[in-house]
């Protein structure tokens, strides 16, 4: 079964009460191994790890074992993949890949929340698997008053330029939205970091983007300042 938002098979293996690694490492390599497709990938943050399923797995000739040192998700184009322990960049380079099927081992649930939000994974625990639920999203009137016509406005023009390149929104996009933040602070006053999550993924923006949006409006709202070049200081949307 595919992701909603991944054309091929998504899952993710999670440590259970009463469970261990070494368990939750061999449900990601049963799932992985009943998915078709291509020959097998193992990512790794180094080349050294403890996990002995995943390095009776790495020893096979037909597997590929890859580092977080000089990744690329094009490394992934028609494999089955094991990606192991990553942190929220190393899930977001996934949305570039083409591979035929994704299980992420999961190490901390902080770094995988939004991935978790947007992938919709098949999630993989002690004796129990689980489908994910289609149409279980909150709406904009859940979380609060809606979002305003301004604030809706800017975040589809950082979607439309985000969807533009495969690595996200450039430097100047995000100088933009920065300094529309500190001149137009009433604009931001009244939004929720909840609200401009789900926005964004409504708007089926990366991971990666929608974490970026979403720090700097909690920067804000911890009354900081940003640094933002001297051509775009002055810029309000």
């Amino acid at each position: 079964m595919s992701s909603s938002e991944y054309p091929f098979p998504v899952a993710v293996s999670q440590l259970g009460a009463r469970d261990s690694r070494e368990a939750q490492d061999a449900r990601a390599v049963v799932w992985l191994s009943q998915q078709p497709g291509g020959p097998i990938a193992v990512v790794t943050p180094q080349r050294r790890f403890e996990s002995e399923t995943l390095k009776r797995l790495v020893e096979r000739p037909d597997t590929l074992h890859l580092t977080w040192r000089g990744f690329s998700a094009g490394s992934l184009t028609q494999r089955r993949v094991v990606c192991a322990w990553p942190d929220r960049q190393h899930l977001n380079d996934l949305w570039g890949s083409r591979a035929d099927a994704i299980v992420v081992i999961e190490w901390g649930t902080a770094e995988t929340a939004t991935w978790l939000e947007v992938a919709q994974p098949v999630r993989l625990l002690p004796e129990q698997t689980s489908e994910p639920a289609s149409g279980t999203h909150a709406t904009l009137s859940d979380v609060g008053e809606p979002l305003s016509e301004d604030v809706i406005r800017i975040l589809k023009s950082l979607a439309q330029w985000a969807a533009r390149y495969d690595s996200g929104l450039k430097w100047n996009e995000e100088d933009k939205l920065k300094a529309d933040m500190m001149n137009r602070p009433e604009r931001w006053a009244s939004v929720t970091v909840e609200q401009v999550r789900r926005k964004c993924r409504e708007l089926k923006m990366r991971s990666n983007d929608i974490e970026t949006i979403v720090e700097f409006l909690e920067r804000r709202k911890q009354g900081r300042r940003f640094n933002v070049r001297s051509s775009y200081r002055g810029f309000q949307f």
